[in-house]
């Protein structure tokens, strides 16, 4: 069971018995802190991440991969930290400038790219999130505009002008009755002014000062211009209502269109502000963002910035230490070891193959002798084969065969073989 002061070791990746100095071991642990932090940091940076792509509707899976996000970025550091580049060369060599290969830039590298990527994926969330009310306010404002300039624009200014010249056409019908029936009007009035004067010039109060009204006088006249002026005014009247009746199915339609295209306003207005309301996820609130750093630098700006820089160190502390801290007495230590095992396993193969090489030839040895034993044996028995069979040919014929090397003809093997002395074996 490890100690309770190696648990920060043992997070940053390293071994605790190797950690032989007080420095290393402060080292390491303020590693393994980071580490900690990092995986907090990481986990509400992937939560945010996945919120905003969820267009900020709080799902509640975002704790679920804000973990593995964070797990993964932490298990990516702890293999840059807890990776000693031991060198294989010269393992017999004991200058301590061959215990360590030369640093490879490009896990740093790719390390610093990832840096650079989860700042963007992780700080910027956190980041919205933090100045959210700014962000809200700067978007009512934006969203107002754009409601302002939709209403002129688009669907909703052809519905506008189309109901504009609807509304026209209906106020150039109701001039026209209008016109008639004023005209009827004007012609009462003066009726009734003429009828007025007709009255008084009875009484004795008009031009001839006499009263009563005979016929053919000024007081009849008076009347007759009266009662004419009220038959062409209902004349007007007339006129007035059959243009009416005549426009009424115009303004039917008129009106039916109207009431449409009254409705499609509404409909389309509603669908705009709904559009508009929407257009307030990841990326709009990323552009107002930069929109209010860029607009009030020393007021929003020069915190953003500050903020961003610090979560980014923490994200690159870590692997930062680790960089600046290489050929520390740690990974001295860890190098000494391997290359000790290293160059123990190495003796051991050579070894192995000297042996095996050794035990190869003395097989091979082995085998020749046996192969020309063999022949031996083979020989050994073709000559007692071939003595038994001249045996027999003496004993059925009953005489003894000439010699053949006074005979003339060649010898054969199997007579030079009967011929050999036997060998030992």
């Amino acid at each position: 069971m490890p100690r309770r002061r190696d648990v920060l070791l043992r997070v940053a990746n390293v071994n605790p018995e190797s950690v032989t100095t007080h420095s290393d071991r402060v080292l390491y642990s303020a590693i393994g802190v980071f580490v900690l932090l990092y995986f907090v940091y990481a986990t509400l940076g992937g939560a945010a991440f996945v919120e905003a792509s969820a267009n900020y509707t709080h799902p509640w899976w975002q704790w679920v991969v804000g973990p593995l996000v964070a797990i993964g970025v932490v298990a990516y550091d702890r293999a840059v930290v807890g990776r000693v580049a031991i060198s294989y060369q010269n393992l017999d060599s004991a200058d301590p400038r061959h215990l360590l290969k030369r640093p490879t830039l490009g896990l740093y590298l790719g390390r610093v790219g990832l840096a650079l990527l989860f700042a963007v994926i992780i700080t910027e969330p956190l980041m919205l999130a933090r100045y959210k009310g700014e962000i809200d306010a700067y978007l009512n404002q934006v969203h107002n505009q754009q409601i302002l300039a939709m209403s002129s624009s688009g669907a909703l200014g052809a519905y506008d002008q189309r109901l504009t010249f609807l509304k026209q056409r209906d106020a150039e019908d109701d001039a026209a009755v209008a016109k008639l029936t004023g005209q009827a009007v004007a012609k009462r009035r003066d009726a009734r002014a003429l009828y007025q004067q007709a009255l008084q010039d009875s009484l004795g109060d008009g031009i001839s000062r006499k009263a009563g009204c005979p016929a053919g006088g000024d007081c009849d006249k008076l009347v007759r211009r009266s009662r004419a002026l009220d038959d062409q005014a209902a004349g007007l009247d007339r006129q007035a209502s059959k243009l009416k009746a005549t426009q009424q199915s115009a303004r039917d339609a008129r009106t039916q269109e109207m009431v449409s295209l009254t409705r499609l306003i509404a409909d389309q207005r509603e669908q705009n502000a709904a559009a508009i309301r929407a257009d307030a996820g990841f990326g709009a609130r990323t552009s107002a963002m930069a929109h209010l750093v860029t607009s009030d630098f020393w007021g929003i700006g020069i915190f953003y910035v500050g903020i961003a820089l610090l979560l980014v160190a923490l994200d690159c502390a870590a692997v930062g230490l680790k960089f600046v801290s290489r050929g520390n007495a740690y990974e001295r230590s860890e190098a000494r070891a391997a290359r000790e095992r290293e160059h123990a396993a190495l003796i051991a193969y050579e070894r192995g193959v000297a042996d095996a090489r050794v035990y190869g030839e003395a097989t091979m040895r082995v085998v020749a002798g046996g192969v020309d034993a063999a022949t031996r044996d083979e020989g050994l028995t073709e000559m007692a084969a071939e003595r038994a069979r001249a045996q027999l040919r003496d004993n059925v014929a009953g005489y003894k065969p000439r010699s053949r090397h006074f005979s003339g003809q060649p010898e054969r093997p199997v007579d030079r073989l009967a011929n050999q002395k036997p060998v030992r074996t």
